[in-house]
């Protein structure tokens, strides 16, 4: 006999061996086993399963989320143009009583340099007829100072005064 030959001896010793193996381990540890393994393939499946759902509310969150910033983007420029329509028209109003005051005070300036060119023109024609006046009246003394042109003048006035 080789060494590599089996004896039918240590051939059936062997069987023996690992007949006894297995109904110890179908007896005592297959069932824990089979359990442990069906737990841990439970668990996967459960893990497995918490993920697709934490993937899917996930994608919801972030359609959400995206809705969320399209909506206040629109509300942002929706707000952005009310500004700017109010600001337009606040200065639009600024400027318009800006210019109603402006015309205002353009009027009345303008009424006011009338009055006092009225004023100015009346007073210039009051000395310049205060002026003519003493022109004439120093004249007249000039030429009545003699008796001879005070005569000639009052029958010139005499004359005119029946001729009428």
């Amino acid at each position: 006999m080789g060494i590599i030959e089996p004896g039918i001896g240590l051939l059936f010793w062997m069987t023996l061996t690992f007949v006894i193996l297995l109904f110890l381990l179908a007896k005592f540890a297959w069932k824990p086993i089979v359990n442990a393994v069906n737990d841990r393939e439970t668990s996967i499946v459960d893990a497995l399963n918490q993920a697709k759902l934490a993937k899917k509310e996930m994608e919801d969150l972030k359609a959400d989320n995206e809705r969320i910033i399209r909506e206040a983007k629109i509300e942002r420029d929706a707000i952005l143009k009310e500004a700017r329509e109010i600001k337009d028209r606040i200065v639009g109003e600024a400027r318009d009583v800006a210019k109603a005051e402006g015309d205002k005070l353009i009027e009345a300036a303008k009424q006011t340099i009338n009055a006092e060119k009225n004023a100015a023109m009346a007073d210039i024609k009051t000395q310049i007829g205060a002026l003519s006046v003493n022109i004439a009246e120093s004249i007249l003394k000039q030429k009545l100072d003699n008796t001879e042109a005070q005569n000639e003048l009052v029958q010139n006035y005499i004359n005119k005064s029946n001729l009428n």
